[in-house]
């Protein structure tokens, strides 16, 4: 399945509506009221609640497949060449750090540069979606407590991150966890660690890997992050990205208002915004 919340292109409350796109494009939708996280925390609402209504994908504006995780947890430094471009140390545990709701924008949404930011950058991440409450969860069990996936483009504020002793102000500004378009359920992606991970900017590819090359795979950080912190339903565990970053790059590219990013997984398909200026 894959999971939407969206509004009618038509409705000037923009009123959210959850539904499940159908390989034919249109949208089963589920009864108003429900958000994608409660469908995650209670699936039988999705089945109880099902063909209430269909729309067509293109009469809908795509939110944000989730507006209200309780947790978004980044991990960074996660492939082995986006270390080496990085100049830093391959790391011996997960590198961790936080967004928040503020952040999160949907499909073909605008992303704002602020004033202040003056080295923007992109970093296409596969997103892990979980979908029960998780705590001290065994390695071997650690992929029962998976949902489902979806994109993030991990944007950051270079000029911002790396001059101050932790990162989180470069990385938490506003609409600067893109997330989308959707989030496909486990059942669908049997092999999350082996999925082709993409990003063009303006058509041009940047970066070009496959999820077989994390670092700290996708057992491990559910594992891991449960022995510290309780996982709820609808927590967002972002990847990391592969190399090809524009920090990374020789010269160094940063993105500009009217960039369009496109951020692909297999799988899953592309989450594509445009950037424009504060």
């Amino acid at each position: 399945m894959k999971l939407v919340q969206f509004y009618y292109k038509h409705d000037p409350e923009r009123r959210l509506r959850v539904g499940s796109l159908e390989n034919d494009g249109s949208i089963n939708v589920l009864e108003a009221g429900i958000t994608a996280k409660e469908v995650i925390e209670l699936p039988q609402i999705a089945l109880t609640n099902g063909n209430i209504e269909r729309c067509k994908l293109e009469d809908v504006k795509l939110l944000p497949p989730l507006t209200n995780p309780e947790k978004i947890i980044c991990i960074g430094l996660n492939y082995y060449d986006h270390v080496i471009e990085s100049n830093m140390e391959v790391p011996k545990v997960p590198v961790l750090f936080p967004k928040f709701n503020n952040c999160l924008a949907g499909n073909d949404d605008e992303i704002v540069i602020p004033w202040e930011v003056e080295q923007c950058d992109y970093e296409v991440e596969l997103a892990v979606v979980i979908g029960k409450t998780a705590k001290r969860i065994p390695l071997e069990s650690a992929m029962d407590y998976v949902f489902g996936y979806t994109i993030m483009n991990d944007v950051s504020a270079r000029n911002i991150q790396l001059n101050e002793p932790q990162w989180t102000r470069g990385k938490a500004i506003d609409g600067f966890a893109p997330l989308g378009p959707w989030i496909v359920t486990a059942d669908e992606l049997p092999e999350p660690g082996r999925l082709e991970i993409s990003l063009r900017l303006n058509g041009e590819t940047m970066q070009q890997s496959s999820t077989k090359e994390l670092i700290f795979d996708i057992p491990y950080l559910v594992s891991f992050l449960s022995n510290t912190m309780t996982l709820k339903p609808g927590d967002v565990i972002s990847t990391g990205t592969p190399p090809g970053v524009g920090m990374g790059r020789r010269p160094q590219v940063w993105l500009k208002p009217g960039d369009v990013v496109e951020a692909s997984v297999e799988g899953i398909g592309t989450l594509r915004n445009t950037f424009i200026a504060e």
